[in-house]
């Protein structure tokens, strides 16, 4: 909302104190967990008011401290809605619930992107559709500063089911970031970032700071008072909790307790799944591929580790993978099958009391498959990244020009400049919006006929203008009625801006010379290949031979033949060269000239 800067921004004038009082009071209603006392401090005395309009035209009102930096503000006109800002949020950072996300997601979100579900690792309980939110950047075992305030997209309930039903979408609807422009408008915005606060039993109480969730639906270590997720297989409910920002290796029955717990969910998951020919199998590919990946992830917050290496055999009650299955085949939840070099598991047992009354979790196999597909997805953008930078960006501009030259006058816009499709659409609607041109009956419909610098914009030589069109037709005809530009841009050369309109590279194969196919290229010159160039290129890659010769008609201009049907080979070749696949038009007439 405020990537771009304020369209418009008011002078700032001082609260006056009833004014500053039922801000405070709106303050305490809005935000139960608000102590009176803390009041003065959210809502200072010396407040000051100040109008502003977004890049979007949204207006709203911004409450600025005596020293300038924006504390609250409302979006829309007539709102009552009390957002805090970045810096009210690093006075009070348990002010709103969280949700957390990895550090790469933050510059995203701070150049205006909403957060995405995927992108969700913690989140506090209880979260409703329309809630304020603040979005913070994830720390294992703490919580990080506040780095964005937005609303809820969807419930906490679709968070926790997002991985099970692969639900996709927007989580959070981002209103105001960290170094956003209205962070920007403080006095104090090249303060240092506050460190991430730990998570601890007695530092914050429950209503203050929400117990956080996994996205996956584990919890993460509660604080008193705040019911946590009991771990399976333990034979008393206990919990060790590790302290805040240490590493501890959970005690020995734990370990035992998670084991049992990742055969009970592989079990119920994975292995019930397998056809019954995938049995026997040895105890290696059993442990390795089914008991280790269903560990749960729920144990990594609750000791503080920094991955499940921790969580092994050789640190359970066990010590080896062979009296485990044992133990577990004794429970009736496997059978095995011992041979002289190894142990083989012979079926599972779904139907087993324990298996069916489980308690699902999320894995350490679903995380690091997560996190696989995060880095795919990351290598992929980079890949696409590096493909855009080296590709040649052809741009299709348009200039006013005869009959629109009123229309844009009209809109108080530059009649010498040059315009894109987007430029021209915001134009036309603001034009629209501003002198009420939408049809009343039917939206879809403008009436071009009621304003005389709209009507001669869309005017055809010839025809009558009819009172109201279409929008998309509108937009249409006044692109028709302008001179076409082109503006082409390509790493380490002038950008060039021509009259007319560009057109794709040709490539045809065409039969010459008897029986003879050959693919003809033209057009290449705008984008700044050279015909030889090209012509050896071509030569080379195809193994054929190829010439150079001018173009029949069009002295300036040349045409690059090779012999063979060669369109796949050229147009991989062009698309190296930079030249963006929709600018390579190919065609195949040699079955026509045959006929």
């Amino acid at each position: 909302m405020f990537k771009k800067p304020l369209a418009e921004l008011k002078t700032s004038a001082p609260l006056r104190s009833s004014d500053r009082r039922k801000l405070k009071q709106r303050v305490l209603q809005s935000f139960p967990a608000v102590q009176a006392e803390e009041g003065d401090v959210l809502v200072p005395d010396g407040l000051q008011a100040q109008k502003f309009s977004t890049h979007l035209d949204e207006p709203g009102v911004v409450y600025l401290s005596p020293e300038g930096d924006p504390l609250w503000f409302t979006i829309g006109k007539g709102s009552d809605d009390l957002i805090p800002t970045v810096y009210t949020l690093w006075k009070r950072p348990d002010l709103l619930p969280f949700l957390s996300t990895p550090a790469p997601v933050v510059p995203k979100l701070i150049n205006g992107a909403d957060l995405m579900i995927p992108g969700v690792v913690q989140h506090s309980p209880a979260l409703a559709p329309d809630q304020l939110v603040s979005v913070t950047q994830y720390h294992r075992g703490a919580i990080g500063p506040p780095l964005a305030v937005g609303r809820m997209a969807v419930s906490s309930d679709t968070l926790r089911s997002a991985e099970e039903t692969d639900v996709k979408g927007k989580a959070v609807y981002i209103l105001h970031t960290w170094k956003d422009a209205l962070w920007e408008m403080g006095v104090n915005k090249k303060v240092d970032v506050p460190a991430p606060r730990e998570i601890t039993q007695h530092n914050e109480s429950a209503e203050s700071q929400p117990i956080a969730h996994t996205q996956e639906g584990e919890r993460a270590p509660a604080e008193d008072g705040v019911e946590t997720a009991g771990q399976e297989g333990s034979p008393d409910g206990t919990q060790e909790t590790a302290e805040a920002g240490s590493t501890s290796v959970p005690a020995q029955t734990n370990v035992s307790s998670l084991l049992r717990s990742a055969l009970i969910q592989a079990i119920a998951t994975t292995l019930s799944a397998l056809a019954p020919s995938s049995f026997p199998m040895t105890a290696s590919t059993f442990w390795s591929a089914y008991v280790l990946p269903a560990r749960p992830a729920y144990a990594l917050d609750m000791y503080n580790l920094p991955d499940a290496s921790s969580i092994d055999v050789k640190h359970s009650t066990f010590k080896n993978v062979k009296t485990f299955l044992k133990s577990s085949a004794k429970e009736g939840l496997i059978k095995l099958k011992e041979t002289k070099s190894d142990v083989m598991v012979t079926a599972v047992y779904p139907q087993h009391p324990d298996v069916a009354s489980r308690h699902p979790h999320r894995t350490i196999g679903d995380l690091e498959a997560k996190a696989k597909k995060a880095e795919d997805r990351e290598q992929k953008e980079r890949e696409a990244e590096e493909k855009r930078k080296g590709e040649i960006q052809v741009a299709e501009l348009w200039k006013p020009f005869g009959t629109t030259v009123p229309f844009f006058v009209a809109s108080e816009k530059d009649t010498s400049d040059l315009y894109s499709i987007a430029d021209i659409k915001a134009i036309f609607n603001d034009y629209v919006a501003s002198r009420n041109l939408v049809n009343a009956n039917d939206q879809q419909y403008i009436n071009v006929g009621s304003d005389q610098a709209l009507a001669g914009a869309v005017s055809v030589k010839g025809e009558d203008t009819p009172e109201f069109m279409k929008r998309d037709e509108v937009l249409k005809r006044i692109r028709n009625n302008m001179q076409t530009w082109h503006e082409i841009k390509a790493e380490g050369r002038e950008v060039v801006r021509k009259k007319g309109e560009l057109k794709p590279i040709s490539v045809v194969v065409k039969i010459r010379q008897g029986r003879k196919a050959c693919t003809l290229i033209t057009g290449f010159e705008p984008f700044g290949l050279q015909a030889d160039e090209l012509a050896e290129e071509l030569r080379k890659a195809c193994a054929s031979s190829t010439s150079v010769t001018p173009l029949h008609g069009k002295p300036n201009s040349l045409e690059v033949m090779v012999q063979g049907k060669q369109i796949k080979a050229v147009t991989d070749l062009l698309i190296g060269h930079g030249v963006p696949k929709r600018w390579v038009e190919s065609s195949d007439q040699s079955s026509s000239k045959k006929k």
